[in-house]
């Protein structure tokens, strides 16, 4: 249970932030909301490029990619997650045109929730409390979001529910899926988050409209892959 209060931190963060943000909104006008929106995408494109070089193995990404992407599609992920930012905007938007609040909260959980301090920071504390990695997170978090609602607007502060469930559940589960996450196993799955967020930003720049959540279970793919692979070379 003590683990869980990185997560807690880390929720109330991206409420705080957006809160902020929300406010701010009103009083930033929308050219200038659009640049720094785009300069987001900048960062965020950043953040992914330079995270993704962690990489151990590249076929190990591309296949993990291949196949996540398959099943999020057979799944359809990305329509389910953005059905459900449809129906906060509904409820929230009140009718009006040309709403944010859907994109807000699909962009924002990505960001939040795709990422290696959220998988290395959720395991952290579920094997041994440790939430310093989560902290930290919370504390670019809280930036993050400010930046997020001023330009997407309330939908951000409802992608926290998403920050706390996915986390939540990765720092539950952490004791039972220790033993298969070797350091090339995380190393791997920080890649491949690292290439989703790459996604998002070109999405974010409007460069492209990537169904990015339907590549989501391509994070979780190489803790059968890598062992998988070292098998097929251990025998060649």
């Amino acid at each position: 249970m003590f683990g869980l209060i990185g997560t807690f931190v880390n929720t109330a963060t991206v409420l705080a932030g957006g809160a902020i943000g929300l406010a701010c909104k009103k009083g930033i006008p929308e050219r200038m909301s659009d640049s720094v929106f785009k300069a987001l995408g900048l960062i965020t494109a950043f953040i992914g490029v330079s995270g993704s070089l962690c990489d151990e193995n590249t076929l190990i990404a591309v296949i993990a990619m291949i196949l996540g992407t398959i099943i999020g599609e057979l799944f359809d992920l990305d329509n389910k997650i953005n059905n459900v930012g449809k129906f906060i905007e509904r409820k929230v938007s009140k009718g009006e045109e040309n709403s944010t609040v859907a994109q807000g909260f699909v962009s924002s959980s990505l960001l939040f929730c795709v990422g290696a301090m959220t998988i290395v920071g959720s395991l952290q504390a579920g094997l041994d409390g440790d939430c310093s990695v989560l902290f930290t997170k919370s504390a670019m978090d809280f930036c993050s979001s400010i930046i997020f609602a001023s330009t997407l607007g309330i939908g951000v502060l409802f992608s926290a529910a998403f920050v706390l469930a996915y986390q939540g559940l990765i720092t539950i589960l952490a004791t039972w899926v220790a033993p298969v996450l070797t350091d090339a196993v995380v190393n791997e799955m920080n890649c491949v988050g690292y290439i989703i967020i790459i996604g998002l930003a070109l999405n974010i720049l409007g460069i492209t409209k990537l169904k990015v959540m339907n590549m989501v279970p391509a994070i979780f793919l190489p803790i059968a892959i890598v062992p998988l692979y070292d098998l097929i070379v251990s025998l060649i």
